[in-house]
């Protein structure tokens, strides 16, 4: 009989492995991949950050 860790611990494993390749992919474009639950991942590219900036610095300077 399994116990409660080696229960995570397999349900873990499975989680990797079904999204190994959608994390291999993102980790290759550099992404942020950030887990949220069994075989449920946020994939961010962080270049949306200078996009956000340049547009925050665009709307001050309108205000200008």
């Amino acid at each position: 009989m399994l116990c409660k860790a080696q229960l995570i611990l397999l349900l873990d494993g499975m989680d990797r492995r079904l999204c190994a390749a959608q994390d291999r992919w993102a980790f290759e474009l550099e992404w942020t991949i950030t887990r949220s639950g069994f075989g449920a991942r946020h994939y961010r590219d962080p270049r949306f950050d200078i996009v956000r900036e340049l547009e925050e610095v665009g709307r001050m300077a309108a205000l200008s």
